[in-house]
């Protein structure tokens, strides 16, 4: 079943164009990772798939309706995002964890934050540690947690494992791997052309705001 349909998108920032008539179908439960050159699109095709952006022309339809005719807000629950540099707020990891359960108006899910902070190799007294206070690596897996506390149909994912060493970047992987497996949709950018080809079976590259190639991997 097609989930995610790109429709001649092109968008243009301050009279520069960034992407130009791109044409994509994804399928539910893809794991498509996208490549190519600094500068080329990459990142502005995930925020316009995560509706952050609005295309210049052109029309994205998921499960067979517009963007526009779905809230923002639905679409937030349905699309995570996490960019390459973590966007945390309030003073401590316990504010950004229990957020999610807030906008919901639910009790926060403890057990459900210590299984994921388990999985990405995070201590869970780390919920009471200032947010200023933690390195790159910690905010990136934080930022992750977050998103995945109500799993969404689509994971978006944009060099999330840039600041991870060796050892916690193939905990990330191996947790959307799972996710994956389960039904989730993953669109990952990375640089890493290992990581590129390890789970996904379509490999998408985008070069001068253009789709360069497409390719089946499994």
């Amino acid at each position: 079943m097609v989930l995610l349909k790109l429709q001649n998108i092109s968008y243009q920032s301050e009279n520069k164009s960034i992407l130009k008539n791109i044409s994509l179908k994804i399928d539910a439960g893809d794991y498509l990772s996208i490549v190519g050159p600094s500068g080329s699109g990459k990142s502005t095709f995930l925020k316009l798939c995560a509706h952050l952006l609005s295309p210049t022309e052109g029309k994205i339809i998921f499960k067979g309706k517009d963007f526009r005719q779905y809230s923002p807000i639905d679409l937030r629950r349905k699309i995570g995002y996490c960019a390459q540099t973590p966007c945390l707020f309030g003073d401590t990891v316990e504010d950004n964890l229990s957020f999610p359960y807030l906008i919901r108006k639910e009790k926060v899910n403890l057990t459900r934050v210590q299984t994921l902070c388990s999985d990405f190799n995070l201590d869970f007294a780390l919920l009471k540690k200032d947010v200023q206070s933690l390195s790159g690596g910690e905010k990136q897996r934080i930022a992750l947690l977050r998103t995945l506390l109500f799993l969404p149909e689509i994971f978006l994912l944009d060099e999330v494992t840039s600041a991870l060493d060796v050892t916690n970047t193939l905990l990330v992987e191996k947790v959307i791997s799972s996710l994956n497996q389960k039904g989730t949709t993953v669109l990952w950018v990375t640089h890493n052309l290992e990581q590129s080809r390890k789970y996904a079976n379509k490999l998408l590259t985008i070069e001068n705001g253009e789709i360069k190639a497409e390719e089946v991997l499994k």
